[in-house]
């Protein structure tokens, strides 16, 4: 093969499918004059050659670093004037990365990861941005007097290695010149909200999603979108080597109260339960699993507890070579006490080994925890109950963790933990309607209320309380403020942010909503499916049909009437009259009764109208006959 180095510009306009969708012919006539009258001169200005272009992008190469990012400055900077006079959601913004590396070449086209890294950089980018790779920054530091904001490392799709990147400033930067210059003082890696919403959109291309309007800028220091900057941490379910394999839900527990405890250390970035179990019982490299979740350590271990004792062994592996760092093995008495004894042991010895800066303040946080606790192993089972509802969705298993916890706040009625616990299995209760009985809400209300005044740092019962007050209350600002105060109080813990974010966003908190959606799949890289219905509805509120399409066909629940329906709409509004008609009949063979108030799954999840209503008018044209909505 034919290779040489290279610098790679890839870029692409952001928004593209929703602008075709408001204007198919003024989007293209625009494209094609903005090709013409700024693109092409400005590569033939700096010797960039078109390699090719595709459909909404294009992808040049050029001799010089200098040339290339000076070529992406300029285009940027005639692309914001053109724009200038052109309301905001008809602008054609573009998103350019770029990065040095070595490429093949086949013909006129060129391959490699010196192409891929530039297509990630370009992805990651916000519109009307600029973002390089440290191989292109250090070509251009002493070289063009810019400023650069140092994003920190990002993990990206089909690279093995983490990539450095730079965003150019280029609004109110100084004008180009060439020849040395006074290096400026870097910035903070990772700076606020900003960088986070930077990572999450880049993220998207991990899972085989992607925002194409970009992320929107958040605070600048917004430490609920920020992700953790330190080492990244995998830990695996421990084994149940117990005789009983009906124990696998205590040492599920285990690993779980694991993950919670690790990820409340801020620099830590710690992979969620949903997405670590997937390797349960699996017999993987330990560096394919690195490579799967790109992460850098992982924690596995065994757990065997027989009538009154327990046996807990640990260890720490490099995920990059597989090699060992040290493992533990823990000898205790079967007691509620020693389980979390063992638990805060591996959790300090691990944060200490990462070194994370956190971990010296780890045992006087413990001192204040340990006092919430509770001294009934009973009681702490019951909760360990709760994540296997989640697993099956089941009314059985609804029902089995309601009664034991019911039985844990009579065992323990100043266990924290059990008392919110109670309130979301309550919550459920109302949501799904399983095992239902009168006044869950107000049950859950009180339950999490008894949470909360027996430990105010207790991030499940705020959360639960947020829940409680978007479904109970007319006012969402009580919602918006217990929801912001329970992710501050764990900003890691994937689940509660991506709940509340799909809360969020349905409330028609969108940017919020989906940001936290973003950071969410970062943390749990393997995360559930329904975390893309939020991205089928925002896509579809835009009008975004075919990209709604894309997402709901990654969800693949089917027996879920809200998400089939919002799938069947997408079809409604794409004229698919077949797949359409199908979905619908779907729809009534899991739910009858789902025509007689098409509505009410939406509106019980306090959607907003006018979405509602959309999506009404997509279920109308995909053959359903939805009444209108009454004045």
């Amino acid at each position: 093969m034919d290779r040489k180095l290279a610098a790679i510009l890839a870029a692409d306009v952001a928004g593209y499918s929703r602008l075709m969708g408001l204007d198919e012919t003024g989007t293209l006539v625009a494209l094609k004059s903005h090709q013409k009258d700024v693109i092409e001169p400005k590569l033939a200005a700096h010797r960039g050659r078109l390699v090719k272009t595709t459909g909404d992008g294009f992808l040049a190469e050029f001799a010089s670093v200098v040339e290339a990012v000076t070529c992406a400055v300029e285009i940027q900077s005639e692309m914001a004037r053109r724009n200038a006079g052109i309301p905001p959601d008809r602008r054609l913004e573009l998103r350019i990365g770029v990065n040095l590396g070595d490429v093949i070449l086949e013909g006129d086209d060129i391959y490699g990861d010196g192409v891929n890294v530039a297509a990630r950089l370009e992805a990651l980018a916000e519109p009307r941005g600029i973002l390089l790779s440290r191989a292109a920054r250090d070509q251009i530091r002493d070289r063009l007097q810019l400023r650069l904001e140092d994003l920190g490392e990002h993990e990206v799709k089909n690279i093995a290695r983490p990539v450095r990147v730079y965003r150019v400033l280029v609004d109110g930067a100084p004008p180009l010149r060439r020849g040395p210059s006074t290096p400026r003082p870097r910035r903070r890696a990772m700076i606020g909200g900003l960088v986070a919403l930077v990572a999450i959109a880049g993220a998207l291309g991990w899972y085989g999603t992607r925002e194409p309007r970009g992320p929107e800028p958040g605070p600048p220091e917004d430490p609920i979108l920020a992700l953790p900057s330190g080492p990244s941490i995998a830990v695996l379910p421990f084994t149940n080597l117990s005789d009983d394999a009906g124990d696998a839900y205590f040492s599920d527990g285990l690993t779980d109260d694991i993950i919670s405890a690790l990820s409340r250390f801020s620099d830590l970035r710690v992979i969620a339960r949903n997405s670590t179990f997937q390797f349960r019982g699996g017999n993987i490299d330990v560096r394919e699993i690195g490579r799967k979740l790109a992460v850098r350590y992982v924690v596995e271990g065994s757990v065997r507890r027989s009538q009154d004792h327990l046996r807990v062994t640990v260890q720490l592996l490099d995920a990059e070579d597989g090699t060992h760092l040290w493992s533990e093995t823990y000898d205790r008495d079967l007691t509620a006490a020693e389980v979390f004894a063992v638990q805060d042991e591996i959790t300090e010895r691990v944060a200490g080994a990462l070194g994370s800066s956190a971990a010296p303040l780890w045992k006087s946080q413990m001192l204040e925890l340990r006092e919430k606790r509770t001294d009934s192993l009973e009681a702490y089972e019951c909760v360990l109950l709760l994540p296997l509802f989640y697993e099956s969705f089941s009314p059985d298993a609804h029902l089995r963790a309601r009664d034991c916890l019911e039985r844990a706040v009579k065992l323990d009625p100043n266990y924290s933990l059990a008392w919110s616990s109670l309130a979301t299995v309550y919550t459920e209760e109302y949501k799904y309607a399983y095992n239902l009985r009168p006044e869950p809400l107000a049950r859950a209300l009180a339950a999490a209320q008894r949470a909360i005044d027996l430990d105010n740092q207790n991030q499940n019962g705020y959360y639960a309380l947020a829940i409680i007050n978007y479904m109970n209350e007319k006012d969402l600002n009580s919602f918006y403020a217990l929801a912001e105060h329970a992710i501050a109080l764990n900003p890691n813990n994937a689940s509660v942010i991506a709940d509340l974010g799909l809360w969020m966003a349905y409330s028609g908190n969108w940017e919020r909503g989906m940001a936290l959606m973003r950071k969410a799949m970062i943390l749990n890289p393997l995360h559930p499916r329904w975390f893309f219905f939020a991205f089928l509805l925002d896509h579809y509120r835009n009008g975004e049909y075919r990209e709604a399409l894309t997402e709901g066909l990654k969800i693949n629940i089917p027996e879920n009437p809200g998400v089939q329906a919002g799938l069947a709409a997408v079809y409604g509004q794409l004229g698919e009259a077949e797949k359409a008609r199908a979905t619908l009949d779907h729809i009534l063979e899991i739910q009858p009764g789902f025509a007689d108030d098409p509505r009410a799954w939406f509106v019980k999840r306090r959607v907003p109208d006018e979405l509602v209503e959309s999506l009404m008018d997509g279920l109308r044209k995909a053959g359903l006959d939805v009444a209108p909505a009454e004045e």
